[in-house]
Formats: C-alpha cells, structure tokens, sequence
C-alpha cells in the first residue's frame, strides 16, 4: 500500500473516450478557462494519468485513460535528502535520482557518505529494522535514476528478472567531438584488467561482449549530446565504448578524456520505466540533463570554461 496525503487530493477526473494528446482532451473538456491556464496545470505538475504524473502537452490518450487534475504540485512530494532526491517510493521500492559526486555504496578504498547509507538511515528513522538492498550502481560521477528494494525477496526478484522488470534504463552523455554516424552501434568484448579498468577490444578475446546502441541529439563544434540504450550491461560499458571510437565523455579521464571542465563525468541516467515487481503496474520516470551538461552544448559557456 502506497503512503498518501493531503498532496494527492484529486479535483477533477476524467475518462478518455478516444484516442488523442492530452492538451486537446483538457481543453475539450473545459478543464480550465483558458488554454494558458491549462498548460499551467501540466508546468506546475497537477495532471495525472492513470496515476502517472504527466508534464508533457502531447501525451497520446487511449480510449479508458484516466484523468486526474490534482489539487498540488505532484513535485512537492519529492523528498530532498544530501546527495539525492526521493521521486518514488511505496512499501517495497525507492525510486531515486542521484547527484553527481556521492558513491551509490561503499568501497574497500572508499567508505565515505552513500546513497545506501543516507537511504538506509531514512527508512530507519520510520522503523528501525528497516532496510534498504541495493538492485545496481551508478558511478560516483555519474547522476541520475536508480532504484533500491526494501526487502531481501524483492532483491532477489530484481537480479533473477532485471531485463524482465526494468523495460528501459536510458542514459544521456555528453561527449568529446562528434562521430561520423548519428546513429551506430558498438560491439566489443571487456575485460578488466589488475587496476579495475575495463579493456575493449574489437574481436572475441574472451571478454564480455558488449552492445551499445547510440543517437545523436545536439552537436557543437567541441561536443555532442548523445542518447544510449544498452543491449549488454557491463561495468563501465558507455564510458569504454566512446573511448573506443574516439570520442570519449566530457570529464571521463579514466576513459579518455583529457579534459574535465565540469569537475564531473558528463553522463546521466535520464530515464527508467519499469514493472512493479508487486502490482505490475508500469512505472515510468524522467530525470532532465543537469543544466552543467546541457552548458557544454550551447557553444560560449563550454569554450570559457576550458580556456
């Protein structure tokens, strides 16, 4: 059962009857005034459908969506800890989205703040023997969505079902230059070797193979904002893949990158929809590019801050 409050009080519902973009049906059914006043329910995160929140104007309605107009920011119900921000959870799962600079958890070399550690001490102070199991990683420079269990059971549901579960897990980056190919694919095989630095390598060497398939969205003359979707999941997969062909991430100087003129890697986890291992209900989350990348492609902030 999922917590609710004062936040969730609805003040309007409606069925969609036929399919169309779900500015057309609010105003259609005359949800407000004025198309302005409208829009402004969809900026300040008031709409719903099917209890998801819905920001975007041309969102495709299927006949039986439901509708909801809530009475509050949907957003006020994000809870702000250090180094991360709550955007979901019920009594199994947290959804999260991570800052740049804090580990997701511990290391023999690192036993600094984590996002486990700052997790586990939120739920502790609601119940005491609460826990928090970690499903995956991002790296310590690397933002964006990740999801944690709340119980052993759901743990071993994640890593026995992951690809089952977790329909899309999307990352953004921006990376040194621009590749031929706006789209492309790259196949390798990793390995990694005594430092904990993965190796690509452009034949069957008996390492990994790895899939990454990868759009271009933006470029400049010093940079590219790129899409990824991962066949493969590997350690490090994105990050050694563009130093393959060249084109390293923005601040990855482990993989590449000669320089770091954002004091981070320029790679985000932007989006993650996945089942409800419980309800099966089909969660789906968005996190936008931090605003320190997106400088980097706007031509003038990018070359100040490197010259």
């Amino acid at each position: 059962m999922r917590n609710t409050s004062k936040i969730d009080i609805v003040l309007q519902e409606q069925k969609a009857t036929q399919t169309g973009e779900l500015l057309d049906f609010l105003i259609q059914k005359q949800i407000r005034k004025s198309r302005s006043a409208i829009k402004s329910l969809l900026l300040h995160k008031q709409v719903k459908v099917n209890g998801k929140l819905i920001t975007q104007f041309d969102h495709a309605l299927k006949p039986g969506d439901i509708v909801s107009v809530m009475k509050f920011n949907q957003s006020r119900k994000e809870k702000r800890l250090k180094g991360l921000k709550i955007v979901f959870e019920d009594d199994e799962l947290i959804i999260i989205d991570k800052e740049a600079g804090i580990l997701s958890v511990s290391t023999d070399k690192e036993k600094s703040k984590t996002v486990y550690s700052t997790l586990n001490e939120y739920v502790k102070r609601k119940n005491k023997n609460a826990r928090i199991f970690v499903l995956h990683r991002l790296d310590r420079e690397v933002s964006g969505l990740m999801v944690f269990a709340k119980n052993m059971e759901l743990q071993e549901i994640f890593q026995k079902n992951w690809d089952h579960l977790v329909k899309d897990y999307a990352y953004t980056a921006v990376i040194n230059g621009k590749p031929e190919q706006e789209k492309g694919t790259i196949t390798t095989w990793l390995t990694e070797n005594k430092n904990y630095v993965m190796m690509s390598s452009s034949f069957d060497n008996g390492g990994l193979k790895s899939i990454t398939h990868y759009t271009i969205e933006k470029s400049t003359d010093r940079y590219s904002l790129v899409n990824f979707n991962l066949e493969t999941k590997r350690k490090n997969q994105i990050r050694v893949h563009m130093q393959s062909i060249n084109h390293p991430i923005v601040g990855d100087k482990k993989y590449g990158a000669t320089l770091n003129p954002i004091k981070r890697i320029a790679l985000h986890a932007k989006l993650m929809i996945l089942k409800h291992p419980t309800t099966g209900e089909l969660l789906e989350f968005r996190s936008p590019v931090p605003k320190i990348m997106q400088q980097l492609i706007t031509d003038l902030p990018a070359k100040k801050k490197e010259s």
